[in-house]
């Protein structure tokens, strides 16, 4: 079975764009289950055209772009953490920035993570900072129970970082996607089949 989350060590890393080769590659479903910001293209529309998987729908649609729990206190929404348990089979989903952001004033994604018991895939942007980012993620991670499968790292190849992230966690190195310019859904599948083996993550 494809049942994964894809978490970040940061916002704008470039989750969204894995989450939707992954989605691509495999054929799973994708779903984000909060939504903050949608002024501009949503991240299940990204996925959407990019992928060209079903699509399953938010649970909640937050107009403001910043973290869910501050987001929907601005809309006057109170999130029920009930609705936001992944539905069965085969599924890729997607958190919010990284995997200490608050869903809610008490609750974090990583909380989520540790409930759900599904593997995530950790994203690390390969630029400066990204081994603190990185192995602070994998601690929160650990520190809670969370299955982790591994790290896919994101932009150009900075060797020494990807090495030493992996060694001193102990995580396997999935690959790593490269800047994907011009961004098609076909420019997306080559660059993940070149940059991954899909055996791992089926």
């Amino acid at each position: 079975m494809t049942r994964f989350v894809v978490t970040g060590t940061d916002t704008g890393i470039g989750k969204t764009i894995f989450s939707a080769a992954l989605a691509g590659a495999t054929g799973a479903p994708y779903w984000k289950p909060i939504q903050s910001g949608l002024d501009d293209e949503t991240d299940s529309a990204v996925v959407a055209r990019l992928a060209g998987v079903p699509i399953l729908p938010e649970a909640y649609r937050l107009n403001t772009p910043a973290s869910p729990h501050i987001a929907a206190e601005i809309d006057g929404i109170a999130i029920d953490l009930a609705a936001l348990t992944p539905p069965p089979g085969n599924l890729i989903v997607e958190g919010a920035g990284g995997a200490l952001v608050p869903v809610t004033r008490t609750t974090l994604y990583a909380d989520l993570f540790a409930r759900w018991q599904i593997p995530v895939i950790v994203c690390a942007r390969t630029a400066l900072g990204t081994i603190n980012h990185s192995l602070l993620t994998i601690e929160a991670l650990r520190a809670r129970g969370v299955p982790i499968h591994g790290v896919a790292f994101l932009g150009d190849a900075v060797e020494d970082s990807e090495a030493i992230i992996a060694a001193i966690s102990g995580m396997r190195r999935l690959g790593r996607l490269p800047i994907v310019d011009p961004l098609t859904s076909e420019t997306l599948a080559a660059a993940f089949s070149a940059s991954f083996n899909l055996a791992d993550f089926v």
